[in-house]
Parts: structure tokens; sequence; C-alpha cells
């Protein structure tokens, strides 16, 4: 027989690293010295660029903790570590300005209005020009383009007569629509954050420290570095119409803030309404701007009420198996994930205030949680738009009575506990071997 072979150790990677590593970095330590950065300076030169960049000299000179893309900033490691990405690489940013420049809003330059995104973030290119020229690792946490969309349901709209085609924002009758996008990565003012969520800046760090398993020593060491970009997905503005109408407050706007829900979003699951509602914000926020306002739908990466698809898939295993009744869906969420919702809508409201809104009149939503948040941040909300009955699949009931039973808006019938227990969802009984217990 022969010989089996012997196993080889992979090839040693070229060095990419000197052998000192530096885990975590202390102000006053010899050589730190940190870019200036005022949150809520009067202009982007005022307030300084973000500097997050570990690379070369920019260690000591970094004014911001983590890294840049969100959670994809993990893809970019790998790519370097496989030696697809120089660990120095500068992007070329040649043509990728914004497709409209946004006014400057006054709440770019107010440490209260805006305290989780970048305000000048769209912009770095043009604002520190003479940064980049030095060699400084400074990149948008933000982009601004157009792009054509589709979506069977406005092809449906146009055929029952509920949209027209205008040549400008409905493009045709198979329903393609014209749109202006903004993506925005998330960074954060810690002491912003921290007075949001009514606790002191020292908890915040510490609880984000240690939930993170340590990743962001220098969130304890070092406490002068008030910024930081969070592993977390962050959000894309869709806009119908012209963008200038957007902070205009003479024209009518409809708004849909709409949080993930890739089950139903993209593959349709019937158990929830959250493709069906951002369906219909579609709809009327180009309903409103063919009618000479102006409709925006904010696309919020927080999946399962930011829980997490795992615990949502869970969650849902729970409610099929212990009879699935509306008195009882908040409390499977609770059983797993120990609260019912982890989306905190006190940060959502800083994107409304960079665009410039003032007042939405026709908000399409019924989370109490969102209406609240807007409108203590100062922004009027004149209608609310409840998802119509006939758009609710009949699997979701279950989710949208108790959520109206919990407090949510609406024109229709609100329901007792008694008659939630009556609310009952699909079960499995032909899926799979299983006796379900009420």
């Amino acid at each position: 027989m022969p010989a089996m072979p012997s196993a080889q150790p992979p090839a040693s990677s070229p060095p990419r690293y000197s052998k000192h590593i530096v885990l975590t970095t202390y102000p006053g330590q010899s050589g730190i010295d940190p870019v200036p950065l005022e949150w809520g300076a009067p202009d982007a030169k005022a307030r300084g660029p973000v500097v997050v960049s570990r690379s070369g000299n920019l260690l000591k000179r970094r004014n911001a903790i983590g890294a840049h893309g969100g959670s994809y900033s993990i893809y970019n490691a790998l790519a370097v570590a496989a030696g697809d990405l120089d660990a120095d690489f500068r992007p070329d940013f040649q043509n990728s300005e914004p497709t409209f420049n946004f006014p400057s809003q006054p709440a770019w330059a107010d440490k209260e209005k805006i305290v989780s995104m970048d305000p000048y973030g769209h912009d770095v290119v043009k604002r520190f020009r003479e940064e980049l020229d030095a060699g400084w690792d400074i990149r948008p946490t933000m982009a601004v383009t157009r792009a054509n969309m589709k979506l069977a349901e406005i092809g449906e709209a146009i055929r029952d007569g509920q949209l027209e085609v205008d040549g400008s924002i409905v493009v045709d009758s198979s329903g393609e629509v014209r749109v202006s996008k903004v993506a925005v990565e998330p960074v954060w003012y810690l002491p912003g954050v921290a007075d949001r969520f009514g606790v002191d800046e020292g908890t915040l760090r510490r609880t984000l420290f240690e939930h993170t398993g340590g990743s962001y020593p220098e969130l304890i060491t070092r406490p002068d570095l008030k910024i930081f970009l969070p592993p977390i997905g962050g959000l894309t503005v869709y806009i119908f119409g012209p963008p200038e109408r957007v902070s205009d407050e003479n024209v009518k706007l409809a708004l849909r803030i709409h949080d993930e829900c890739n089950g139903s979003d993209v593959f349709q699951s019937d158990i929830c309404t959250c493709r069906p509602y951002l369906a219909f914000g579609i709809r009327e926020a180009i309903r409103e701007a063919q009618s000479g306002g102006s409709g925006v739908v904010i696309y919020f990466r927080k999946e399962g009420r930011a829980l997490g698809e795992v615990i949502k898939y869970l969650v849902y295993n729970a409610r099929k198996r212990g009879g699935d009744t509306a008195d009882k869906y908040f409390t499977r969420t609770e059983n797993i994930a120990g609260v019912r919702d982890m989306r905190f809508q006190a940060l959502m409201p800083d994107i409304l205030h960079w665009l410039g809104i003032k007042k939405i009149d026709r908000m399409l939503s019924m989370s109490n949680m969102k209406h609240d948040a807007i409108v203590q941040s100062g922004i009027k909300i004149l209608e609310r738009i409840p998802i119509p009955e006939d758009m609710i699949p009949s699997d979701s009931r279950v989710e949208i009575d108790a959520k109206i039973n919990a407090g949510y808006f609406t024109t229709g019938k609100q329901y007792t506990e008694e008659e939630l227990k009556q609310v009952r969802g699909r079960g499995w009984e032909k899926w799979e071997d299983i006796s379900v217990s009420g």
C-alpha cells in the first residue's frame, strides 16, 4: 500500500505588518497627536475630518475609533489577509462625487440634532482636498447617486390605474422608476449618542466594549476620542422626484421609514407586513412626487427588529410550535431575546435632519416608536397612514394585531386581550409531524 502523503504546512504569507502590535493607545502617550475634531463646529473645515486609519503614522493621528465600512470592515480585512488588497491602499475618488449637492442644513452644525452620522461624510473629497493631497486617509461615509428601480407592485399599481406614467418619475408602463439614492454608514459622536439614550458616556463606552467582546479597547483607554465607527449596518435614502424638494416646507412630503426584513422585503414571506408596507410606502412616495411634492423612503439595516435573522427564526419556531396567537406574539420574542425590540429609534431622526426635513405631511407608518422619536426631535407629523387592510397577508394578522394592541397607530379595529387569543397564524401541520399545543 503506498504511503500516504505527508501534510504540508501552508506556505507562509509575506509579512504585511511590523512585529510590533499596538493593542491600544492612551492619551498623552509619546507621539499620540489626534487630528483636531470638534463635533458641531459651524462648517466642515472647522469641524475637521474623521481619521480612523491605523496605517503608518496615522495610528498616532487618528481621532476616531473603529473602521470604515461598518460590518463590511471584516471583509476588507479578509481581502488584506488574503493578499487581494494592499494594506495601505488609497482609493481614487475621481468622478465619485455626489449626483446632487444637498444644501447645507443648520442641523449639520448641531451636535444634538445629528449624532449618528457624519453630516459632511458625502463631500470629503471637496471639503478636505488639501488633507487628501497631503496623503491623509480620509474616506466618505456617505455616497449620493441616482438609478432606475423596478418593483412588481409598482407595475401592478400602474396597471390598476393607481399610478400614472409621467415619463419623468415613472418612466414606463412596466413600472420603471427614477430615484435618487443616499447611502450612509454610521459614525457615532459618543457623547451625543449617550445623551439620546439617557446614559452617561462612560457607561455607554464600557457597555460597547464589553458586549463587542472587548474588540475596541480604545473605547476605554482613549476617552479623548469621541467618534466611533461601529460595526453595524447603515441606511439608504430613496428620493422620488427632485431632491431639492425634500427640504422645502412649501411642498408636501410623504415618508416611509422602513427597517430591514430580508425574508419579507426580498423573498416575500407572508408572516409579516414588511414587504407590503414597503411597497405601499414606495407607491405613495411616488404619488406625492408626481403631485408636485416629495416622496422619501428610508431603509435601515436593522434585520429582525435589530435582533438579527437567527433570533428572528428562533422566534418563528417558538411561535409556530407553541400556538401562534396574537396575545403571545411579543412574549415569544422576549423569551428568546430578552426584549421585544432593539431598533431603538432614538438615532433614526438624524437622517431626517440631515435632509433638512422640518415637517412630514404623510407618515406612512403605524409605529409609535418611530412617530415619537421624530416628533420629539422637533419634526412635525401632520398625518399618519396605516397599511391598507387589503395589503395585509392572512398569516401576518398575528403580527399586525399584536402591534396595534401594543400601541401602534390604526384607523381600524383595536383588539382586546381576549380577542387577540383568537387571532391565530398558520401552523405547520402539513409540513412536519409536530403536535401544536395552545
